[in-house]
């Protein structure tokens, strides 16, 4: 898995992204591609934003359908993965529950809280437990965390629900990496980047959060697919059991 010289970072390697179709996954999928890596397009409902990914991506790109959120539903998108890839070198967990914006912002916590472990934790434990057992040495997987998860917390019903579940995603990943070491295991911990909740805040807010940030601005999707392309690449060969945040300095 060493890059030679002259080559993308990522040439060839048999990438799997979930929740790929929109959002920070699909700028993932659209780097990690761009990076010379065949890319797993991992989606559930949105059918038509995946295929629309696959078409901008080109051959060689397969689409991964299965719903996370169930035991059932992780198996099969790893043995779907490994047949259609011929294996797999990278995995990154990125699906995720959105509690933030849409009908499901107006359900009480208590589905929140069940939606978020049942597809930002347990998927990520499941799908990374059977991907690891199955990888070559040199392998690699990403994991979804939460910079505030890491730091000094957040106040808030919604923060406290994303603060437990992402710091389990952060020991879960911690440990994993002692466990299944050669194959690596990293924790990436976006702040504020500017997805649908983001573009949709409050304009205040919005300024709001530019004025706290070091760097002035809200992060990107791009910004997050940057680093996990690093953290993917032999550059980071000797890097494990780590989180990294990608905040524009917000937190420490």
């Amino acid at each position: 898995m060493t890059a030679q010289a002259g080559e993308p970072p990522l040439a060839g390697l048999r990438t799997v992204v979930t929740g790929a179709s929109s959002g920070i996954g699909r700028a993932i999928a659209v780097a990690f591609a761009g990076a010379g890596a065949r890319v797993g397009i991992g989606f559930w409902r949105s059918a038509q934003d995946a295929r629309t990914l696959a078409g901008e991506l080109g051959d060689g790109h397969p689409l991964l359908r299965a719903d996370l959120s169930t035991s059932d539903g992780c198996t099969s998108i790893v043995e779907e993965a490994f047949d259609a890839l011929g294996g797999v070198d990278v995995w990154v967990n990125n699906a995720g529950a959105d509690v933030l914006t849409g009908e499901a912002a107006r359900w009480l916590g208590e589905r929140k809280l069940e939606a978020l472990l049942e597809l930002d934790l347990k998927s990520t434990i499941r799908c990374s437990r059977l991907v690891a057992a199955r990888m070559r040495p040199g392998g690699c997987i990403l994991n979804m965390g939460w910079d505030r998860a890491t730091s000094d917390g957040m106040a808030g019903d919604d923060a406290q629900l994303f603060a437990a579940v992402k710091g389990g995603v952060l020991g879960f990943s911690k440990s994993l990496a002692r466990s299944v070491a050669p194959v690596r295991v990293n924790v990436i911990c976006p702040g504020w980047i500017e997805t649908a909740y983001g573009a949709g805040a409050d304009p205040d807010f919005h300024a709001e959060i530019e004025a706290q940030t070091p760097l002035q601005r809200w992060g990107r999707p791009q910004d997050v697919a940057g680093a996990a392309v690093w953290l993917a690449s032999p550059a980071a060969g000797y890097i494990t059991g780590q989180a990294v945040n990608v905040n524009g300095g917000a937190v420490g």
